[in-house]
């Protein structure tokens, strides 16, 4: 009986919207394996082909949960349940549900666009239209390591078992390997990891709900501005010139349009009338801050020992963690190691513009 009970209070156990995508997928990719041997004449009724759209456009969202191979289904199986939960943790339901919707249809659409431009370019007899179709999670799987980044981008995990990597880089690893593919001709579907990233990116960048007009929640306020998530970041150094450039001149001609709202230079504070950053930002501060804190007690510690074991007078340290409630550092620090701890805590709050 326990063995029984183990598969179904794992999946109880799985948050709702994290499950709900899961058992979509499993529906999806098996019902398409279905279709294949039922009417192999029009197996694509659930994949997104650009020419059949305005017949079919239910695949704009099916098409994303469709994997035609048991490789990709079971890789999906592994990688959608838990970077899904996690998110939806952090978020909430609801929020979880807009973020792939919106990573899913947005690159779907994206991805129509390309190919009818090519049909018009390029030609070759309809290929882009109606031989090419799109399906998979290429898209959400590139979109959940936008997402990881955003909140842990300096965990490291291991990749076949043997290379560490931090969090931040994945996403780029699997945008090269989306170009490689591209060029060598496989541009369905794996041009929607590049689509995928960009409308992640741009979505909890500009538009994701950080923040609630709730009382006692601030004013409403969206997208993370913060400078460690700025498009710029994606790219080696040797590129931040360049790319800084290109992202601005795109980032101002949103704002004429209308397509991103355009926040002062003094970032969100200024903006909102001295509210704390929002989301991930305000808990990427609050984490600096309290490592500054935590360093400068270590240093105070630290000279307070020596100098008791040098005949000193004492020194009297709190013990208490940083910015624990109702308790403070009653120290008389030397001003060398009180300017340290400042100016690193001073680094420790990012900053945010309104620049891409």
């Amino acid at each position: 009986m326990a063995i029984l009970n183990s598969p179904i209070q794992f999946i109880t156990s799985i948050p709702p919207a994290a499950r709900g995508f899961t058992i979509a997928l499993v529906v999806l990719s098996l019902g398409r394996i279905l279709l294949s041997q039922l009417f192999p004449e029009s197996p694509f009724i659930l994949e997104l082909v650009p020419g059949l759209l305005l017949w079919r456009p239910w695949t704009l969202v099916t098409s994303s949960f469709v994997e035609v191979g048991l490789i990709e289904l079971a890789v999906s199986l592994v990688v959608l349940p838990i970077s899904l939960q996690y998110v939806e943790r952090l978020w909430g339901a609801i929020e979880t549900v807009k973020f792939v919707l919106v990573t899913c249809v947005v690159s779907n659409v994206i991805a129509v666009i390309v190919n009818i431009v090519e049909h018009f370019l390029i030609g070759m007899d309809g290929f882009f239209l109606f031989t090419m179709n799109y399906h998979g999670m290429m898209a959400l799987q590139v979109g959940m390591l936008v997402a990881l980044t955003q909140q842990i981008p300096e965990h490291q995990v291991l990749l076949f078992g043997m290379y560490g990597v931090r969090v931040k880089r994945l996403p780029m690893l699997y945008v090269t390997f989306s170009n490689i593919m591209c060029i060598l001709g496989y541009q369905s579907p794996y041009i929607l990891i590049q689509f995928g990233w960009l409308v992640s990116w741009a979505y909890l960048r500009f538009y994701k709900r950080t923040g609630g007009d709730i009382i006692g929640q601030g004013p409403a306020t969206w997208g993370d501005r913060s400078e460690t998530f700025a498009f710029v970041t994606w790219f080696p150094p040797l590129l931040h010139t360049p790319v800084s450039h290109l992202s601005d001149f795109v980032y101002n001609a949103c704002t004429r349009v209308g397509l991103v709202v355009a926040y002062p230079s003094g970032g969100y504070e200024a903006v909102e009338g001295g509210y704390s950053l929002p989301g991930g930002a305000r808990a990427e501060a609050e984490r600096r801050r309290a490592m500054a804190l935590k360093a400068l007690d270590q240093r105070l510690a630290s000279g307070h020992q020596s100098s008791n074991s040098g005949g000193g007078s004492s020194t009297p340290v709190n013990t208490k963690p940083p910015g624990a409630p109702g308790t403070s550092t009653n120290v008389s620090p030397d001003p060398s190691a009180a300017a340290g701890a400042a100016a690193a805590a001073r680094a420790a709050a990012p900053t945010a513009n309104g620049t891409a």
